[in-house]
């Protein structure tokens, strides 16, 4: 028999969808208000297509997020060149992590919603997380009865538009793209802790604003900024 944390993990319902994005203008720093954070200055880097910036509710220090500028319901909403930047994003955010945290290895989860709360999502708008390190989610996902097969842009885009949802996972460098449909809310954040054997709590809204996890969203700021700083060249970006 499943841990009873696993069936409520399975099973749980997501939240009901708000009427506004938090994530779009002129919500998208609301959260970090409430938490008494910075907003718009907390944004690592930006181009015209994303914006990567410290989650509200670290799981570990280096816990950013790659949220898009314009409103897209996940990454299988992409077009291939939205596709391909947010990759480009994803090599920065490796570079990023190698000088600030000694590894460039990084895990990218994210919760994809073909229909509204799909996939775990709690909000209906695309955005990667990025954790340095941190292997062993894709096994926690399987064990789970959630089989994962390869990522590719072609496989998300399918499942969004035949009304999939997903669950996204890379980690030492391979991703792959699982069943979404049913799972509760947050559902990566769980396999997060999961895999790296913590008992914190993982719902972003029982943690945001707490002092613990506000020290550490101020901790990835500086850390990554500096990292930023050093690292040569600009962030990536378009010329119009």
């Amino acid at each position: 028999m499943r841990p009873r944390v696993l069936e409520e993990a399975l099973a749980e319902p997501s939240a009901q969808p708000g009427r506004e994005c938090v994530l779009c203008p002129p919500l998208r720093f609301r959260i970090n208000a409430m938490a008494g954070l910075p907003g718009d200055p907390s944004v690592l880097a930006r181009d015209r297509d994303f914006l990567l910036m410290p989650d509200v509710a670290p799981l570990a220090d280096g816990h950013v997020l790659l949220v898009t500028r314009e409103h897209h319901q996940c990454a299988g909403d992409f077009d291939a060149r939205l596709w391909g930047r947010a990759l480009r994003w994803r090599d920065r955010v490796s570079r990023l992590y190698r000088y600030a945290y000694g590894t460039g290895e990084l895990l990218l989860f994210e919760h994809g919603p073909a229909l509204s709360q799909g996939g775990g999502a709690c909000i209906d708008h695309a955005h990667w997380h990025f954790l340095p390190g941190t292997p062993g989610v894709r096994d926690v996902v399987e064990e789970c009865g959630l089989p994962g097969t390869p990522a590719e842009f072609a496989a998300l885009r399918a499942r969004f538009r035949t009304g999939r949802s997903y669950l996204l996972v890379e980690e030492r460098g391979t991703a792959t793209v699982h069943p979404g449909d049913g799972v509760r809310g947050q559902f990566l954040r769980w396999a997060v802790t999961a895999a790296l054997g913590s008992a914190e709590p993982w719902r972003w809204q029982e943690t945001f604003g707490l002092p613990g996890s506000r020290r550490c969203f101020l901790r990835t700021l500086r850390t990554l900024r500096r990292a930023a700083a050093a690292l040569d060249g600009p962030p990536p970006c378009e010329h119009r």
